[in-house]
């Protein structure tokens, strides 16, 4: 019986030993495994990590919805926005500091990186720290008014034209070059906003969400009555598709159809879609053009932009003095 008892005591002696064990390792194991989401916790928090940039998908879903919800942003200036927020974060990390800000501000505005591009990284800077509690405004660099320069002549487009392989190719250049509609535009156009009896075509939401007609020559709408009769189309559909599956063209689909159009003449200009929206209005001006005629056809708010286009093309300006200068000889 005594030897009996012994053996209970030793297994309960042993029991208890290998429950401490295994609750000091359980404990450990714990305290380790807490030690680490610590560690990694202080490591998210490091500036080091922020200036990665790296963000939760919930941030930036977040951000997006304030841009949308509060500032009442479209959408394709709240993408430009999301995206330049992941280089700024990069940058500056997640919560910068007002010194971190305004140093990465004088670093942009000192390089050599477009104005446009410099402005509204500024702009996505300002609505970042608005939506993290800290409402700045920077100041703006001057705007430059450069020159319009090699735009193309109308042997040039009429080149352009003949080198189309096909009536979408050429209905596409055929409207950018007859309406000097914006690519975005031309990606958003309907059928029924072709007005094929009025010689025009009703842009609705172009830049700056206005809506408003641009006309188009007799040539023109003949190249879209052709057009339809190839590629039927109901009212309400995209009046341009991809091929295979007819999605909405994108702007990167209809510069791509420019350069392969370009590439099979001897042209040796840079020739990108908005370009012919330029040698329109350089055409039509050197034809005598007014300014007011010009500003309704390109949809200009001010008429200062359009004036731009008169001041910066100096065949103009030679066409206007070989008119009225004096003869000597």
């Amino acid at each position: 019986m005594l030897r009996n008892w012994k053996y209970i005591v030793k297994f309960n002696t042993l029991a208890v030993v290998v429950w401490i064990v295994l609750t000091l390792t359980m404990t450990r194991v714990y305290l380790w495994w807490n030690g680490v989401g610590i560690l990694l916790g202080f490591i998210l928090a490091s500036p080091f990590y922020q200036r990665l940039g790296i963000t939760t998908m919930g941030d930036e879903k977040t951000f997006v919805r304030f841009l949308i919800a509060r500032k009442g942003l479209q959408p394709v200036t709240v993408r430009g926005y999301a995206g330049a927020m992941k280089r700024i974060t990069r940058e500056v990390g997640q919560y910068p500091t007002e010194e971190s800000a305004e140093e990465f501000v004088e670093k942009l505005y000192t390089s050599e990186y477009s104005y446009h591009h410099k402005l509204n990284t500024v702009l996505a800077l300002e609505q970042y720290l608005a939506f993290i509690g800290r409402p700045t405004r920077y100041g703006r660099p001057k705007k430059p008014r450069p020159m319009v320069t090699d735009t193309l002549t109308e042997g040039e487009v009429a080149r352009l034209i003949l080198c189309c392989k096909n009536i979408r190719e050429k209905a596409i250049l055929s409207l950018l070059a007859y309406s000097g509609i914006r690519n975005q535009e031309l990606c958003n156009l309907r059928v029924q906003d072709c007005l094929v009896t009025q010689n025009a075509i009703r842009i609705i939401r172009g830049k700056g969400i206005k809506d408003g007609v641009s006309e188009i020559a007799p040539e023109c709408t003949s190249v879209l009555l052709e057009y339809f009769a190839a590629f039927p189309r109901e009212a309400k559909d995209f009046l341009f598709t991809t091929l295979v599956r007819r999605n909405q063209l994108s702007t990167g689909d209809v510069r791509k159809t420019v350069l392969v159009i370009a590439r099979r003449t001897e042209i040796k200009k840079r020739v990108y879609p908005h370009l012919f929206r330029h040698s329109m209005t350089a055409n039509m001006l050197l034809r005598g053009a007014d300014l007011i005629s010009l500003r309704s056809q390109l949809r200009h708010t001010l008429l200062e932009t359009t004036l731009h286009y008169a001041n910066s093309i100096v065949f103009v300006e030679r066409n206007r003095y070989q008119r009225f200068a004096p003869s000597y000889l």
